[in-house]
């Protein structure tokens, strides 16, 4: 009898959220193993600028020192997004305990107020999207999910880091360079790369390294 209502209704109530909990676990999971190669990656880029500097090569530092910011940025939004994976994970276990109890599921608000944050997080990937569709459908939003708007996250990482880059190579070179109130000069892509083909192989594939796991 079982098999026929599922195969007439599909999943129970009480199988959904099951599934739903699986998935959020698989995606903490993976922002883990993400966040541990950015980690490691920024710490490699670290110790780049520290070399750079006992060399006086102040451009290639800067270079390399706003994506070390991104990197920091990137990391604290992850960390966020993995807390709030679990904040959802909590909201279905109450869910589930009143679904054994009366058979349906209830509308919760905190599970959309958790989701549209994690929309403006940038941290809300198309596994997430499905599953707040599979949310809404079943009953426990009331609404779908609006979608973030391309280029907003990269666009605030890119500020942050330009913001921040003096007071990065401050720290990170004890002193040496990134004074306070030092203006810095405006970097183009073009000479950027210049410098790396010609002067700096291994710093051009850090940078790259350090790009592809900021862009996920």
């Amino acid at each position: 009898m079982q098999s026929i209502n599922r195969f007439l209704y599909g999943p129970t109530p009480e199988e959904r959220v099951r599934k739903w909990q699986s998935s959020l676990r698989a995606e903490q999971r993976r922002l883990d193993r993400e966040m541990r190669q950015l980690n490691q990656a920024k710490k490699v880029a670290e110790g780049q600028v520290k070399s750079l500097a006992s060399k006086g090569d102040t451009k290639n530092a800067k270079v390399l020192a706003r994506e070390i910011v991104k990197s920091r940025k990137q990391l604290d939004r992850m960390s966020v997004g993995k807390a709030k994976l679990g904040s959802i994970d909590m909201q279905l276990k109450e869910n589930l305990a009143t679904i054994k109890v009366t058979g349906i599921m209830n509308k919760s608000t905190e599970i959309m107020k958790i989701c549209n944050s994690m929309v403006k997080l940038g941290q809300f990937n198309q596994t997430m999207q499905n599953m707040s569709m599979e949310m809404t459908k079943a009953g426990i939003m009331s609404e779908m999910i609006e979608e973030a708007m391309e280029g907003t996250e990269d666009d605030e990482l890119e500020e942050e880091a330009d913001a921040e880059v003096d007071k990065v190579l401050f720290e990170i070179t004890d002193g040496k360079l990134g004074e306070a109130k030092t203006d810095l000069p405006a970097l183009s892509q073009t000479e950027d790369e210049e410098v790396m083909e010609a002067e700096h192989q291994d710093l051009a594939k850090l940078q790259q390294q350090l790009n592809q796991l900021l862009s996920g």
